[in-house]
């Protein structure tokens, strides 16, 4: 219980210092075209791309791609335990909660903020992808960035946790990669 509470006093403090630069992004969901290309960005992060893409990756490279797919998805299911783990630990709200004034652009999929799942996975996928299939990953960048500034601009994180998230997740995204790429190169 004392860890809870000091998480919650460090992310009130935080939350205090991040609610200026949240509120200025947030303001882009005033123009219809941002808010639009943020849904759709945040709705396609939510998994639907990172599926095509695993389910995509035996055609599109027949030599690597299945060990490469199916570390993917055994990676993404770590990525999705570690996350929800650490949001109902540290127990962080979003900022649309905690402060009024910012607008939610889109329903989160979870109550707590930190870290960022979408952005976690994203940058996880995108670790493995420059380690196995450097051109292919440079392709998909774009796609990741708009993921992890999506959470932000449609109000469902601060800063800190997108940061978080590409951290932890570019982190699992290469240790998987160096644990257990070798074994799943021969699928």
């Amino acid at each position: 219980m004392a860890s809870t509470n000091k998480a919650s006093r460090f992310f009130d403090l935080a939350d205090q210092r991040e609610y200026a630069l949240c509120q200025a992004i947030n303001r882009a969901v005033r123009f219809r075209p941002v808010l639009s290309y943020f849904r759709v960005v945040s709705r396609l992060g939510d998994g639907w791309f990172w599926y095509a893409l695993i389910l995509a990756l035996p055609l599109l490279a027949p030599e690597q791609g299945l060990g490469l797919a199916v570390l993917m998805a055994f990676t993404g299911l770590t990525c999705t335990l570690t996350y929800k783990g650490l949001k109902h630990k540290l127990i962080r709200e979003r900022p649309f909660i905690s402060f009024p004034a910012i607008n939610c652009g889109t329903p989160p999929l979870d109550r707590y903020s930190f870290p960022s799942g979408h952005t976690l996975h994203a940058a996880c996928f995108q670790a493995m992808l420059f380690v196995a299939m450097p051109v292919a990953a440079w392709y998909v960048l774009p796609f990741t960035l708009s993921v992890a500034a999506s959470r932000v601009v449609l109000g469902l994180h601060y800063p800190s946790d997108v940061a978080a998230g590409a951290v932890i997740g570019a982190g699992m995204g290469w240790a998987s990669i160096l644990m257990f790429g070798a074994t799943f190169a021969t699928l």
